[in-house]
């Protein structure tokens, strides 16, 4: 098991990504759940990392859903796990927050990524 982090394939998407986005000049930000803040660890591990990313969130509780994902105690009321609709919704909220390009979302247990942009967010199951 190597101790580098990110492991090479993690650190070469986050390379091309970030090649991707300073080529174009646009942005990127985090919602990260169940990763812990992994996702924005690659990212700003890529050389230059300044110039693409925007920040990132670990909504990893449900208050902190509330305070900075736009949550309402009413959705804490029904929350039932994580869904494509959540997903999206949080990286929706964070790119708004951080007028990036682009926002990563993503939850655990039904594990799916969301990608948000201003026209509209598409969301992948994992």
């Amino acid at each position: 098991m190597s101790a580098q982090f990110p492991p090479p394939q993690l650190k070469a998407a986050a390379e091309e990504v970030a090649a991707l986005l300073k080529s174009r000049g646009e942005t990127v930000c985090v919602a990260e759940t169940a990763a812990g803040g992994l996702i924005s660890a690659a990212l700003l591990a890529t050389p230059g990392a300044s110039k693409i990313y925007r920040g990132g969130l670990t909504l990893y509780t449900l208050e902190s859903r509330i305070a900075f994902a736009g949550w309402t105690h009413r959705d804490i009321d029904v929350y039932d796990g994580p869904t494509p609709t959540l997903v999206e919704g949080l990286a929706r909220s964070v790119r708004d927050k951080l007028d990036a390009t682009y926002c990563i979302g993503e939850s655990g247990t039904y594990m799916s990524v969301s990608v948000s942009v201003s026209r509209g967010t598409a969301m992948f199951p994992v």
